[in-house]
């Protein structure tokens, strides 16, 4: 997975905004105005941050130690940092962003 297609897989979702709050090289994606995405423009390979629930983020973190972190500038109970690296299948990857995206929406909604 690219920037490109993150970008665009995040995009397609419903309620979809993309901004750049943070300065020109931290890429946000929101959901009814909350975050549950964001993505580093400058660093190689791409790394983006989601939000995930506390128990699964400790399981993918031991699961995929050299890929999954805790979320770099974030609660790092409630947020991982991905690496694309090639170690986690692009699949995986977009079910990482469809549970931030669950989770911040259902958060909204409630």
């Amino acid at each position: 997975m690219d920037i490109e297609q993150l970008r665009e897989y995040c995009l397609q979702k419903p309620d979809v905004e993309e901004a750049l709050p943070f300065g020109p090289d931290t890429l946000v994606f929101k959901v009814n105005n909350k975050i549950f995405l964001l993505v580093s423009l400058d660093v190689h390979p791409l790394q983006f941050n989601v939000k995930c629930d506390p128990d699964l983020a400790i399981e993918l973190r031991e699961e995929y130690p050299s890929a999954v972190l805790p979320g770099y500038h974030m609660n790092k109970k409630h947020w991982n940092t991905i690496i694309v690296d090639g170690t986690i299948a692009n699949k995986q990857l977009q079910q990482f962003v469809d549970h931030s995206y669950q989770l911040v929406n259902k958060a909204k909604k409630k």
